[in-house]
């Protein structure tokens, strides 16, 4: 402990939980709304992630807390199950994350096809700009993303005319002075004032704005008490959990908030020198923090890269950055609520929409592509998928779409048939792998043998074949005498090449 004041760490750590501290808590109230949860519920999680979960994170130098990844995921949630079924399906989440942690299947994870997961981060950086572009008018947003982009011209013309009950156009010009702000601050701020969050700032203009103008807008509702905030689950909403929809839903909570901390993990670890990540125990850290979400009845925790990226930019040292940020959300929780109160609801959704048009990034598509159409190809049918039906089967079609990606790429196989000066002569040369994808190219190739002909298969540089492919070449031997032609093939040979496999000619 001696040498950590001695070193100076201290200071480090103090100056990025500050720093921390202010971007974490616009956004976690703000994604509480989008969530469809009030404020407090975004606030208590980003307490137990900077407490507890930063005590105990396998990556030092992560911020864990709501994420906007998951906010669209618990808006429906919330909207078609009830507040009361939230708790219970956090709570199992972390307890496949804890499990899955413990049974060291954390690295598992950075499996999932970056293109998944950049498409997955646009579609629901779309799905939060159509969402929180009803709250930034002070109106209720639809259930599905494409009925929020239909219903928002005339949300935007019931908001500037004053036709909507409890619409107020201040609301619509606070929301988008908020992005200005950020906008603007972003391009323009000095260097010595980097640390500082443009959120911040527009948090702290907007509101005084609405304060001393005393603006008609709808404004935060903290309670007075944090405490008063946390909703232990009930027993029959935990036997709830027995209904297959909830089930589905807490494994899909566990997978993109297992999926997106580790990702974004790695992304920390690549901008520091210090400490790597140790996957399985962040995946175990990210379970026991959902479970304590769960149980308080908050919102789902990921480890988040924006305020992730803060802290490493601020400078900190340890992971005593990350506790501290969130000892000053508790503390300001506790001993300000009436500050907070003043706070905008149009405000936090205006910095919800700026949030997810940076998550949308069509520059991605041109990166993406470097690796091969395909790769590109797989994040714009993960993004609109997403938009167009929800998460959840977004991210299978996008699973399915990498998956068929792979299996092509596997099965690059080049067929040459060569005929000799001899007549009735010819040598069919096989490279590559032949799968039952390439089945209907090698039925052609086959077919284009002129009759009459003895043809032979060279597969020196054959590296597998399947049954499918396996059983075309045999199917087209046994007929081969009906067209006056021969099939001359080491049969012995290519069953070696079969996997698992030892077939005799």
């Amino acid at each position: 402990m001696r040498a950590y004041f001695s070193q100076g760490l201290f200071g480090r750590d103090l100056l990025g939980s500050v720093v921390v501290f202010l971007v974490a808590l616009p956004l976690c109230m703000g994604i509480a709304i989008a969530s469809g949860m009030p404020p407090s519920a975004g606030l208590i999680t980003g307490i137990v992630g900077g407490v507890v979960v930063g005590a105990i994170a396998g990556s030092p130098l992560q911020v864990s807390g709501p994420a906007a990844g998951l906010a669209v995921l618990v808006f429906e949630l919330v909207r078609e199950h009830g507040v009361a079924a939230l708790g219970p399906v956090v709570l199992l989440a972390g307890l496949i994350q804890l499990v899955a942690g413990l049974c060291r299947v954390g690295v598992w994870f950075r499996m999932t096809s970056p293109a998944v997961v950049a498409g997955m981060l646009s579609g629901i950086g779309i799905l939060i700009v159509a969402s929180q572009s009803h709250v930034l008018l002070d109106a209720m947003p639809k259930a599905r993303g494409l009925e929020n982009f239909a219903a928002l011209p005339a949300a935007a013309w019931e908001s500037v005319t004053g036709f909507a009950e409890g619409q107020a156009p201040v609301a619509m010009m606070i929301g988008l002075g908020t992005i200005a702000i950020m906008l603007g601050w972003e391009k323009l701020r000095p260097a010595r004032l980097r640390f500082v969050p443009g959120a911040l700032l527009a948090v702290v203009a907007m509101t005084a704005l609405a304060q001393f103008g005393a603006l008609d807008v709808k404004r935060v509702d903290v309670p007075a008490n944090l405490f008063s905030a946390v909703s232990l689950p009930s027993m029959g909403s935990i036997f709830g959990l027995f209904d297959a929809t909830l089930l589905i839903a807490a494994f899909t909570f566990a997978f993109i908030a297992s999926a997106e901390t580790l990702l974004s993990a790695a992304a920390v670890d690549r901008m520091h020198d210090g400490v790597r990540t140790n996957f399985d125990r962040e995946l175990t850290a990210q379970g026991v923090g959902n479970l304590i979400c769960g149980f308080l009845g908050a919102l789902p925790m990921t480890g988040v890269i924006v305020r992730s990226a803060a802290n490493v930019q601020a400078g900190s040292a340890t992971r005593m950055a990350t506790i501290m940020h969130g000892a000053w959300l508790l503390a300001f929780v506790m001993l300000l609520p009436w500050l907070m109160r003043m706070t905008p609801v149009s405000c936090l959704a205006g910095i919800l929409v700026f949030t997810g048009v940076k998550m949308v990034n069509p520059k991605q598509i041109k990166d993406l592509a470097a690796y091969g159409k395909g790769t590109a190809a797989v994040y714009v049918a993960t993004t609109v998928a997403i938009v167009a039906t929800d998460l959840l089967t977004g991210v299978i079609v996008g699973f399915a779409m990498s998956l068929l990606r792979l299996a092509l790429l596997s099965s690059r196989l080049k067929m040459d048939v060569l005929h000799h000066d001899e007549p009735g002569h010819a040598t069919l040369h096989l490279e590559g792998s032949a799968t039952f994808l390439k089945v209907p190219s090698m039925a052609r190739t086959l077919e284009a043998v002129p009759p009459n002909t003895r043809l032979s298969v060279v597969m020196d540089r054959l590296h597998h074949v399947d049954q499918a492919s396996l059983e075309l070449l045999r199917e087209w031997g046994r007929n081969a005498s009906k067209r006056g032609c021969e099939l001359i093939v080491d049969w012995q040979e290519l069953g070696r090449r079969v996997e698992g496999s030892r077939q005799p000619a």
